[in-house]
């Protein structure tokens, strides 16, 4: 199992995680094909997260925006509200194969701690998330959940206390009891092998999209879009379309107050190689060469670096990534609500704001998906006021 994409990846972490790692990686090539493992994690998709969710044409939308049919996987749908149940599940099946019984993750939107909560309740885990303590702020909501479904939620006060600073809390307390604990990463990010494990668990959304789409239209999307932070829903979405090469794959970065400030998440576009979080990607980085602090109106998606295999598609020019600001994610959360009544997690609704335009581009009969990677619940209380 290859460990670099291109230049990207690689495990930079101390001699303690790397056994540690290799271990993981034995234990997932192990299990990740075996039929026992792939019966169980499916019986849990299906009756528990309640897949497959449905692909579903947005024809309001589309007739707002004219040009082709737009599409949106409903990850919102799925239990607990995005995608990242789809990832916990198949990593917390791996603890519980090694015998852990102590799970620590980290959040930034909060829905992948929640996730890890959840599932954690179901498998009687013992949990602790690590989140930024302006992200418990913005989003207090989810912090509840957390806590009602027996988590511990500890807040990381370094920095801008947002996701960053929690991946480092996270990793840091998982070195110092990386014999009784199993560190469930919600992203496409890390040292090896999580980047691929993530990759694996969130493969699902675009298996089940590219049939869906075949069967809806009978051909392939011109184009498939998604919002990306570390990159995990937007891997997801891409993985089952990367060998289709007439198929765009899009990710939309946040843009926040403009590419021309410093209060921006655009790693793709104003990032540089760089070692962090046990990976070598592309992330943003100040004058010491270290991850810079960033800002988006999106907790999950303000975080300075990205997925190794994000920053390799990029290179390869296979994939590409673009960016929308906080007002601009934030009409589209406005019309997609008012369109189709589906509120998007602002997260989503940065992917939403890109098509609005890019879709302009395309025939009547042509058709582009979007992932909508969660639902807005958790971000209304926090946006009252700034919807005009």
């Amino acid at each position: 199992m290859e460990k670099f994409y291109g230049e990207f990846g690689g495990q930079f972490v101390p001699p303690a995680a790397i056994e540690a790692l290799n271990k993981l990686e034995e234990v997932f090539l192990k299990y990740k094909d075996e039929p026992c493992f792939v019966e169980e994690y499916n019986y849990y998709l299906k009756q528990y997260v309640g897949r497959e969710n449905p692909l579903y044409f947005a024809e309001r939308l589309t007739d707002y925006v004219g040009g082709c049919k737009i599409y949106l996987k409903r990850e919102d749908l799925n239990h607990t509200g995005a995608h990242k149940i789809n990832n916990v599940l198949g990593q917390m099946l791996l603890a519980k194969r090694m015998g852990k019984k102590k799970v620590i993750a980290e959040t930034g939107a909060g829905q992948h701690g929640v996730a890890t909560a959840t599932v954690a309740a179901l498998m009687g885990m013992e949990c602790i998330i690590y989140m930024g303590e302006e992200d418990m702020r913005r989003q207090a909501l989810n912090v509840f959940k957390m806590e009602l479904l027996g988590a511990e939620v500890v807040s990381a006060t370094s920095g801008t206390r947002t996701l960053k600073e929690a991946v480092d809390l996270a990793i840091g307390e998982w070195v110092k009891d990386i014999d009784n604990s199993f560190y469930v990463l919600g992203s496409a990010v890390g040292p090896h092998p999580y980047p691929a494990i993530v990759k694996e668990f969130q493969r699902i959304i675009s298996i089940e999209a590219r049939r869906q789409g075949l069967a809806c239209e009978g051909k392939l999307p011109k184009a498939v879009v998604a919002c990306i932070g570390g990159g995990s829903n937007a891997i997801g979405a891409f993985a089952e379309f990367i060998d289709d090469k007439d198929v765009e794959l899009i990710g939309v970065e946040a843009a926040g107050k403009g590419l021309d400030t410093d209060m921006h998440a655009a790693t793709m576009t104003k990032g540089e190689v760089a070692i962090v979080h046990g990976m070598k990607t592309m992330c943003i980085i100040n004058e010491k060469g270290e991850p810079k602090e960033v800002y988006s109106i999106s907790a999950g998606l303000d975080y300075p670096g990205v997925g190794p295999e994000h920053a390799y598609l990029c290179k390869e020019g296979r994939a590409k990534y673009v960016s929308c600001t906080d007002e601009e994610a934030l009409n589209a959360f406005k019309m997609l609500s008012r369109l189709e009544g589906i509120i998007p997690a602002i997260e989503s609704s940065h992917a939403i704001s890109y098509v609005m335009e890019y879709a302009k581009n395309f025939k009547k009969d042509d058709y582009i998906i979007v992932n909508l990677s969660g639902r807005g619940d958790k971000d209304v209380e926090e946006l009252m006021g700034k919807i005009k």
